[in-house]
């Protein structure tokens, strides 16, 4: 069973670029065209990191140990508004911060044009290539959700856009984990093929997205 699951992940992996790939502009056409997204009319999609479970050794643990305690390595994603991914970057360890790693993904060729951007929260900088909200201003949807509450500002009504807009990416998150148990609970292979089930996963999922499959026919 161990021996073909590595087969079908080499060949997958084979597959990826063809199925992981950079963001159509026509796309992302529909969500911006929206009058209340008209100041975003520059973005590509959104990115997040994602911690996944990691089965590690015990002598090297210790940098795969995330904020939180427990073993992972942090993902790197980027998606477009139709639920796409477009990049994905894995293999850090989960105590890395998610801005070191977008770095890291910036320096390994993650697409970038002149007028064009990905929306990020908070936890990253301000970059020509990563739009974040303000900081220190409300913006989580269920924020606002919980008060009930208009905004009262450029910068609460700012905020508030561009969380609507960038919440795709932890929606397909969530779909993607409930679709594939094993990036909540890993198996232990190796790192290097863990690495590979997780790219795999995200690869079936554009398949699954690209082909318009139910669960059924998939």
């Amino acid at each position: 069973c161990s021996r073909h699951v590595k087969t079908v992940v080499r060949a997958v992996i084979i597959v990826v670029p063809l199925l992981i790939r950079d963001p159509e502009l026509i796309r992302n056409k529909d969500r911006l065209n929206n009058p209340k997204f008209k100041p975003f009319g520059g973005a590509v999609g959104a990115l997040d990191g994602s911690h996944i479970p990691a089965v590690i050794g015990v002598q090297d643990q210790k940098p795969f140990r995330n904020r939180k305690g427990w073993l992972s390595q942090n993902v790197l994603a980027v998606c477009d508004f139709t639920g796409l991914f477009t990049y994905i970057l894995c293999g850090w360890e989960g105590c890395a911060h998610d801005g070191r790693v977008l770095d890291d993904a910036i320096e390994k060729g993650l697409w970038a044009l002149p007028g064009f951007y990905f929306l990020g929260d908070a936890g990253y900088a301000l970059t020509q290539a990563c739009l974040v909200p303000y900081r220190g201003v409300r913006y989580h949807l269920k924020e606002w959700g919980r008060s009930g509450e208009k905004p009262t500002n450029y910068k609460e009504l700012f905020n508030l856009r561009h969380a609507s807009l960038r919440n795709i990416i932890e929606r397909v998150f969530g779909v993607l984990k409930m679709r594939f148990p094993i990036l909540v609970r890993m198996h232990a292979f190796s790192f290097d093929m863990q690495k590979d089930l997780v790219m795999c996963c995200f690869a079936f999922h554009n398949f699954i997205k690209l082909n318009e499959m139910t669960e059924d026919e998939f």
